[in-house]
């Protein structure tokens, strides 16, 4: 079955980077679309990022474009999101998930505040 764990979450200064892994198993991430999203407190869950199945193209949100990059190790079975010149606003749970199905990862806490 799916199955989705997020990590590499933390606290970060303005300004400051983090790189985000989902690991994916019960399906191929190289085959399949993969998306990034995010909730912030008293906010509902919004999308963030997704990379689409064999052509690996991508696509994001305004509110994070030119600033997070997503991808993928199709050895590992894991898709990344890289985040830099990270904001207050993008404080907030990040989950990742397949397209297809219904199954979240637990998500991985990002906080940027100095």
């Amino acid at each position: 079955q799916v199955q989705l764990v997020e990590s590499g979450g933390g606290l970060v200064q303005p300004g400051g980077s983090l790189r985000l892994s989902c690991a994916a198993s019960g399906f191929t991430v190289g085959t399949n679309s993969v998306s990034w999203f995010r909730q912030a407190p008293g906010k509902e869950r919004e999308w963030v990022a997704s990379i689409y199945d064999r052509l690996g193209s991508t696509n994001y949100a305004n509110s994070v474009k030119g600033r997070f990059t997503i991808s993928r190790d199709n050895a590992k079975n894991t898709v990344y999101l890289q985040m830099n010149s990270l904001k207050p606003e993008d404080t907030a749970i990040y989950y990742c998930k397949v397209l297809g199905s219904n199954v979240w990862g637990q998500g991985t806490q990002v906080t940027v505040s100095s």
